[in-house]
């Protein structure tokens, strides 16, 4: 197979019309490049360049050949450019895996900024509701990042962003709309919004409520904690959520549990040496988590 080494000797000479031009052209001493060419010659079994008394000129196989080896010059070049622009974040795609909940308030913000930045950029977003799902995502390779809870079952390099207060979301009417706080013992009994088995956020509510000898009375369940949020606000029974689970202005009843109950956000990292990925999650350290929503 030709080397492109002998293809761009071919394409100088022919371009250069000479020899001497050409070697001067690749800084190669004229025997080299002769080697060069006779070793291509030899590869396709005839001769490529006619010589002239002043100069050459590629022979009607050479002509044949020229265009091609000029396409696979600059297909090397393009391999050499995209790699660099890869390997220094200028050019590629981030597969991003997050919480469903932190989308719009932690990851959308910092993705309108890329979309600026970094035209030549693909970022590809995927939500999740169990932070064991972005955890098999990410090692996989189906994702390069994740944004959220973190997994235990994760074994790759963890970086911690923040934390998050879980809330109750109180129906309107309901007794506890006055009290400042609301505790464990309060739920007792009372209906609660809950989480279907798929979200990893269920199972840590009850561990977390089972210290406490409380046993949720599900009214209804569902996958998502935005959605669990407005159907507490529908009357249907309390929802303890996280703020990022809130939109920005949230005119339902929210009160703080006592003791807190937070959660740690972490980025999980499937590809330490990406720049792209360290990139992301510089701007995720930089942002932090956002506070809960004004009301």
């Amino acid at each position: 197979m030709p080397t492109l080494r002998a293809l761009e000797c071919f394409v100088a000479v022919v371009e250069c019309g000479s020899v001497t031009a050409a070697s001067v052209r690749l800084h190669l001493s004229q025997p080299a490049l002769s080697h060069q060419l006779a070793a291509l010659e030899t590869e396709i079994g005839t001769s490529l360049l006619e010589r002239l008394p002043r100069g050459v000129r590629p022979t009607p196989t050479g002509l044949a050949i020229l265009a091609d080896a000029e396409a696979a010059l600059a297909a090397a070049d393009r391999v050499v450019e995209t790699g660099r622009a890869v390997a220094d974040g200028s050019r590629g795609r981030l597969r991003l895996a997050c919480v469903e909940t932190m989308t719009v308030p932690v990851v959308a913000p910092i993705v309108r900024t890329w979309a600026r930045k970094y035209r030549n950029v693909d970022v590809e977003l995927s939500e999740h509701s169990s932070a064991d799902a972005m955890a098999d995502s990410v090692a996989t390779g189906a994702s390069d990042l994740a944004v959220g809870p973190a997994s235990d079952r994760f074994t790759g390099q963890v970086t911690e962003i923040g934390t998050e207060d879980i809330v109750a979301v109180i129906p309107e009417g309901l007794d506890l709309t006055d009290e400042p706080s609301i505790s464990w013992n309060d739920l007792r009994g009372r209906p609660m919004v809950h989480y279907h088995p798929s979200n990893g956020l269920g199972g840590w509510i009850d561990a977390e409520a089972a210290a406490h000898d409380i046993f949720p009375t599900v009214s209804t369940r569902t996958r998502s904690a935005t959605t669990a949020a407005q159907l507490a606000r529908a009357g249907l029974g309390i929802a303890l959520v996280p703020t990022s689970a809130l939109p920005d202005r949230f005119d339902g009843v929210v009160k703080p549990l006592q003791p807190n109950l937070r959660r740690t956000v972490v980025a999980m990292v499937g590809s330490p040496s990406d720049a792209l990925v360290q990139r992301f999650v510089a701007d995720l350290l930089r942002r932090g988590i956002p506070a809960g929503p004004r009301r």
